[in-house]
C-alpha cells in the first residue's frame, strides 16, 4: 500500500470556506430580503386596523 500514489489538493484548505454552513443556499435565500417577515406582519396590522377604523368612521358619520 505504501506504493500507491497520494493525491492531495494543495488548494484544499483555502477552498474549504466554499462548504461553510454560513454559505449554503438555505442561508443565502434567508438572508436575501432581511426583515421581509416583520414588515408584512407590520403591514398586515395596519391594514387591520385601518379597516376596522374606518368601519367605525363610517357607522359614527351614519349617525
Amino acid at each position: 500500500m505504501s506504493n500507491l500514489p497520494l493525491f492531495r489538493d494543495p488548494w484544499a484548505k483555502r477552498e474549504a470556506w466554499r462548504k461553510h454552513p454560513v454559505f449554503s443556499n438555505r442561508a443565502m435565500f434567508g438572508s436575501m430580503f432581511p426583515g421581509l417577515g416583520i414588515a408584512i406582519v407590520a403591514f398586515s396590522a395596519y391594514v387591520v386596523a385601518d379597516n376596522f377604523y374606518g368601519k367605525v368612521k363610517k357607522e359614527e358619520q351614519k349617525h
